[in-house]
């Protein structure tokens, strides 16, 4: 009878820790898409900028013309990729990214464009956006260094393979260009 109740426990404690453990990595995996879903906000906001950012310059700078349809084109690429993983939609921000920064190169030639409220306005808003996202990115990355080390760790690591957790991927620059210090000239 004591070997019962003995038994028993232990089944009893070994199913409570498989259950804890399995609900943390639901809670892991939805801080992960939580996470994801942050940095779509602030792309979204970004996207929305871009087009009025475009339309301003291009009042100014009406021959510099193939800058402008890079933005546009890596801003287009960059929504359609929404449904991409990690590491592919960091590569579309990546030329998204690097097209705005030739935008603001071709906008430093314009010495009223850079006077001009509306412009300021939106390269503050720009700017503002683009720390949100590299502060989203990197909320994103803490979350997935966590769920990774959960799925990946004795003994969870046991549960999630048999649950079917998988390991995500970090959201990595992968565009030369972004890696390289940024050069502000006045």
């Amino acid at each position: 009878m004591l070997a019962f109740v003995i038994a028993l426990g232990v089944i009893v404690i070994f199913l409570i820790m498989i259950v804890a453990t399995y609900n943390g990595l639901v809670g892991f995996r939805n801080q992960v898409r939580n996470a994801w879903a942050q940095i779509d906000v602030q792309l979204k906001r970004r996207y929305d900028l871009i087009p009025n950012l475009v339309e301003t310059v291009k009042g100014y700078a009406k021959h510099e013309r193939e800058t402008m349809d890079a933005v546009t084109r890596a801003r287009n690429l960059a929504q359609a990729g929404v449904s991409a993983d990690a590491a592919q939609r960091g590569a579309l921000e990546g030329g998204l990214s690097s097209a705005l920064a030739r935008l603001m190169v071709v906008a430093e030639a314009y010495p009223d464009l850079k006077a001009n409220k509306s412009f300021l306005a939106l390269q503050e808003e720009l700017t503002s956006t683009e720390n949100k996202i590299g502060f989203a990115r990197q909320f994103y990355n803490d979350a997935v260094l966590r769920y990774n080390n959960k799925t990946q760790m004795f003994p969870s690591s046991i549960i999630a393979g048999m649950t079917g957790f998988r390991s995500e991927s970090f959201f990595e620059v992968s565009v030369a260009e972004e890696r390289e210090t940024p050069k502000v000239s006045f």
